[in-house]
Protein backbone atom coordinates (compact mmCIF):
# COMPACT_ATOMS: atom_id res chain seq x y z
CA UNK A 1 0.00 0.00 0.00
CA UNK A 2 1.54 3.45 -0.87
CA UNK A 3 0.16 6.39 0.52
CA UNK A 4 0.75 9.28 -2.14
CA UNK A 5 -2.49 10.82 -2.41
CA UNK A 6 -1.36 14.63 -2.50
CA UNK A 7 -3.13 17.82 -1.89
CA UNK A 8 -5.03 17.84 1.93
CA UNK A 9 -8.83 18.48 1.38
CA UNK A 10 -10.62 20.46 4.46
CA UNK A 11 -13.04 17.94 6.46
CA UNK A 12 -14.37 18.01 9.97
CA UNK A 13 -14.68 14.78 10.12
CA UNK A 14 -13.46 12.76 13.09
CA UNK A 15 -12.20 9.01 11.81
CA UNK A 16 -11.99 6.06 14.12
CA UNK A 17 -9.57 4.04 12.98
CA UNK A 18 -8.85 0.43 13.85
CA UNK A 19 -6.17 -1.77 12.73
CA UNK A 20 -3.71 -4.51 14.81
CA UNK A 21 -1.26 -3.62 12.16
CA UNK A 22 1.23 -1.21 13.45
CA UNK A 23 2.41 -0.14 10.26
CA UNK A 24 -0.69 0.41 8.37
CA UNK A 25 -2.64 1.78 11.23
CA UNK A 26 0.37 4.50 11.12
CA UNK A 27 0.38 4.83 7.75
CA UNK A 28 -3.79 5.51 7.19
CA UNK A 29 -3.66 7.59 9.94
CA UNK A 30 -0.94 9.99 8.74
CA UNK A 31 -2.71 9.40 5.31
CA UNK A 32 -6.04 10.60 6.56
CA UNK A 33 -4.42 13.43 8.49
CA UNK A 34 -2.70 14.46 5.83
CA UNK A 35 -6.28 14.88 3.75
CA UNK A 36 -7.77 16.75 6.01
CA UNK A 37 -9.37 14.20 8.40
CA UNK A 38 -9.16 14.30 12.11
CA UNK A 39 -7.75 10.64 12.86
CA UNK A 40 -7.54 9.02 16.15
CA UNK A 41 -6.32 5.22 15.72
CA UNK A 42 -6.51 2.50 17.83
CA UNK A 43 -4.73 -1.03 18.02
CA UNK A 44 -7.66 -3.20 19.02
CA UNK A 45 -11.29 -3.51 19.89
CA UNK A 46 -10.94 -3.15 23.49
CA UNK A 47 -8.48 -0.35 22.87
CA UNK A 48 -11.50 1.22 20.65
CA UNK A 49 -13.89 0.85 23.41
CA UNK A 50 -12.02 3.44 25.53
CA UNK A 51 -11.71 5.82 22.92
CA UNK A 52 -15.66 5.75 21.91
CA UNK A 53 -16.38 6.41 25.80
CA UNK A 54 -14.38 9.57 25.74
CA UNK A 55 -14.83 11.16 22.07
CA UNK A 56 -17.70 11.30 19.50
CA UNK A 57 -16.70 10.24 16.02
CA UNK A 58 -18.27 10.87 12.73
CA UNK A 59 -17.21 7.47 11.06
CA UNK A 60 -15.32 4.49 11.82
CA UNK A 61 -12.83 2.60 9.86
CA UNK A 62 -12.45 -1.45 11.12
CA UNK A 63 -9.96 -3.79 9.87
CA UNK A 64 -11.74 -7.75 10.10
CA UNK A 65 -9.05 -9.69 10.48
CA UNK A 66 -7.83 -8.57 13.87
CA UNK A 67 -6.80 -11.41 16.78
CA UNK A 68 -9.42 -11.64 19.67
CA UNK A 69 -12.72 -9.74 18.47
CA UNK A 70 -12.66 -9.07 14.90
CA UNK A 71 -14.00 -5.99 13.19
CA UNK A 72 -17.22 -8.00 12.48
CA UNK A 73 -17.78 -8.16 16.66
CA UNK A 74 -16.94 -4.77 16.76
CA UNK A 75 -18.97 -3.61 14.35
CA UNK A 76 -22.18 -4.82 16.09
CA UNK A 77 -21.26 -3.83 18.78
CA UNK A 78 -20.68 -0.19 17.97
CA UNK A 79 -24.03 -0.56 15.95
CA UNK A 80 -25.85 -1.30 19.07
CA UNK A 81 -25.40 1.89 20.56
CA UNK A 82 -23.88 4.17 17.68
CA UNK A 83 -25.83 5.50 13.73
CA UNK A 84 -21.84 6.41 12.86
CA UNK A 85 -20.88 4.87 9.63
CA UNK A 86 -18.70 2.23 9.59
CA UNK A 87 -16.78 1.26 6.80
CA UNK A 88 -15.00 -2.16 7.03
CA UNK A 89 -11.55 -3.29 5.81
CA UNK A 90 -10.19 -7.07 5.47
CA UNK A 91 -7.92 -8.82 3.16
CA UNK A 92 -10.85 -11.07 2.09
CA UNK A 93 -12.64 -10.56 -0.41
CA UNK A 94 -15.43 -13.29 -0.66
CA UNK A 95 -18.99 -12.69 -0.97
CA UNK A 96 -20.00 -14.66 2.32
CA UNK A 97 -17.88 -12.22 3.80
CA UNK A 98 -18.99 -8.96 2.49
CA UNK A 99 -22.11 -10.31 3.71
CA UNK A 100 -21.57 -11.18 7.12
CA UNK A 101 -20.18 -7.24 7.47
CA UNK A 102 -23.40 -5.71 6.17
CA UNK A 103 -25.47 -8.05 8.53
CA UNK A 104 -22.94 -6.62 11.41
CA UNK A 105 -23.92 -3.30 10.56
CA UNK A 106 -21.43 -1.80 7.86
CA UNK A 107 -22.24 0.80 5.77
CA UNK A 108 -19.47 -0.07 3.34
CA UNK A 109 -16.23 -2.98 2.79
CA UNK A 110 -12.88 -2.30 1.17
CA UNK A 111 -11.05 -5.26 0.65
CA UNK A 112 -6.81 -5.08 1.19
CA UNK A 113 -5.06 -4.36 -0.86
CA UNK A 114 -6.88 -0.96 -1.72
CA UNK A 115 -5.46 2.17 -3.26
CA UNK A 116 -5.87 5.02 -0.88
CA UNK A 117 -7.56 7.17 -3.09
CA UNK A 118 -10.54 4.76 -3.16
CA UNK A 119 -10.10 4.96 0.24
CA UNK A 120 -11.29 8.43 0.62
CA UNK A 121 -13.60 8.06 -1.72
CA UNK A 122 -15.36 5.83 0.00
CA UNK A 123 -14.93 7.77 3.00
CA UNK A 124 -16.64 10.89 1.37
CA UNK A 125 -19.93 8.94 -0.43
CA UNK A 126 -20.61 7.71 3.04
CA UNK A 127 -20.07 10.56 5.03
CA UNK A 128 -22.35 12.39 2.31
CA UNK A 129 -25.32 9.70 2.67
CA UNK A 130 -25.05 10.00 6.75
CA UNK A 131 -27.55 11.85 8.30
CA UNK A 132 -26.67 15.21 9.60
CA UNK A 133 -25.46 15.22 13.03
CA UNK A 134 -27.75 17.69 14.62
CA UNK A 135 -25.87 21.18 14.53
CA UNK A 136 -21.91 21.23 15.44
CA UNK A 137 -21.61 19.18 18.33
CA UNK A 138 -18.23 20.21 20.08
CA UNK A 139 -16.08 17.10 20.25
CA UNK A 140 -15.07 17.46 24.10
CA UNK A 141 -12.60 15.01 26.14
CA UNK A 142 -13.57 15.21 30.15
CA UNK A 143 -11.11 15.88 32.22
CA UNK A 144 -12.76 15.77 35.69
CA UNK A 145 -14.43 19.18 36.30
CA UNK A 146 -11.82 20.44 33.23
CA UNK A 147 -13.11 19.71 29.38
CA UNK A 148 -11.16 20.37 26.49
CA UNK A 149 -12.63 21.35 23.21
CA UNK A 150 -10.78 19.47 20.49
CA UNK A 151 -11.99 21.42 17.36
CA UNK A 152 -11.67 24.97 18.96
CA UNK A 153 -8.35 23.97 21.20
CA UNK A 154 -9.59 25.14 24.35
CA UNK A 155 -9.23 24.29 27.93
CA UNK A 156 -12.91 24.83 30.11
CA UNK A 157 -13.12 24.81 33.54
CA UNK A 158 -17.48 25.15 34.62
CA UNK A 159 -18.58 28.36 32.20
CA UNK A 160 -14.74 29.85 32.58
CA UNK A 161 -11.40 29.23 30.11
CA UNK A 162 -8.49 27.63 31.69
CA UNK A 163 -5.45 30.14 29.71
CA UNK A 164 -2.92 28.16 27.84
CA UNK A 165 0.37 29.18 26.60
CA UNK A 166 1.02 27.94 22.77
CA UNK A 167 3.36 24.97 23.84
CA UNK A 168 0.45 23.79 26.11
CA UNK A 169 -2.09 23.93 23.41
CA UNK A 170 0.42 21.97 21.60
CA UNK A 171 0.64 19.45 24.10
CA UNK A 172 -3.15 19.23 24.49
CA UNK A 173 -3.23 18.82 20.97
CA UNK A 174 -0.83 15.93 20.53
CA UNK A 175 -2.26 14.18 23.39
CA UNK A 176 -5.78 14.63 22.57
CA UNK A 177 -5.18 12.81 19.29
CA UNK A 178 -4.17 9.79 20.83
CA UNK A 179 -6.10 9.52 23.99
CA UNK A 180 -4.99 6.28 26.18
CA UNK A 181 -1.63 5.94 24.40
CA UNK A 182 1.46 7.23 25.32
CA UNK A 183 3.83 9.42 23.75
CA UNK A 184 7.34 9.32 24.28
CA UNK A 185 9.39 12.15 25.57
CA UNK A 186 11.49 11.96 21.91
CA UNK A 187 7.86 12.23 19.89
CA UNK A 188 7.00 15.51 22.30
CA UNK A 189 10.72 16.85 21.43
CA UNK A 190 10.14 16.56 17.98
CA UNK A 191 6.70 17.71 17.79
CA UNK A 192 7.09 20.67 20.01
CA UNK A 193 10.88 21.58 17.85
CA UNK A 194 8.71 21.83 14.31
CA UNK A 195 6.61 24.75 16.15
CA UNK A 196 9.71 26.47 16.42
CA UNK A 197 10.96 26.39 19.96
CA UNK A 198 14.22 24.63 20.95
CA UNK A 199 12.94 21.81 22.94
CA UNK A 200 14.72 18.98 25.05
CA UNK A 201 13.32 16.43 26.98
CA UNK A 202 14.20 18.36 29.98
CA UNK A 203 11.81 21.34 28.65
CA UNK A 204 9.23 18.83 27.88
CA UNK A 205 9.09 17.70 31.24
CA UNK A 206 8.59 21.05 32.63
CA UNK A 207 5.78 22.19 30.45
CA UNK A 208 4.18 19.01 31.73
CA UNK A 209 4.25 19.62 35.29
CA UNK A 210 3.40 23.37 34.11
CA UNK A 211 -0.03 22.02 32.22
CA UNK A 212 -0.44 19.47 35.29
CA UNK A 213 -1.24 22.45 37.47
CA UNK A 214 -3.99 23.48 34.96
CA UNK A 215 -5.70 20.06 34.56
CA UNK A 216 -5.13 17.97 38.19
CA UNK A 217 -6.52 18.42 41.21
CA UNK A 218 -3.42 17.35 42.87
CA UNK A 219 -0.53 17.87 40.47
CA UNK A 220 2.08 15.64 42.43
CA UNK A 221 -0.46 12.99 41.93
CA UNK A 222 -1.91 12.79 38.53
CA UNK A 223 -5.09 11.18 37.87
CA UNK A 224 -5.32 12.94 33.91
CA UNK A 225 -1.91 13.56 32.41
CA UNK A 226 -0.12 10.45 33.69
CA UNK A 227 3.78 9.31 33.02
CA UNK A 228 3.92 6.00 32.13
CA UNK A 229 7.17 4.34 32.83
CA UNK A 230 9.52 3.80 29.93
CA UNK A 231 7.26 4.55 27.38
CA UNK A 232 6.47 8.79 28.75
CA UNK A 233 2.91 11.00 29.03
CA UNK A 234 -0.91 9.35 28.26
CA UNK A 235 -3.69 11.80 28.32
CA UNK A 236 -6.05 9.74 30.58
CA UNK A 237 -9.44 11.38 29.77
CA UNK A 238 -12.97 10.35 31.90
Amino acid sequence: MTLEEPGAQTHQAHVLLVDDDERIRSLLQKFLVRNGYLTTAARDANHARRLLAGLDFDIAILDVMMPGENGFVLCAEIRESREMPILLLTAKGETSDRITGLEAGADDYLSKPFEPKELLLRLKAILRRAPASGGAMPKMLQLGPIRYDMERGELWQGGEPVRLTATEMTLMRIFAASPHEAVSRTTLVEKLGRDGGQTNERAVDVQITRLRRKLEADPKQPRYLQTVRGEGYMLAPD
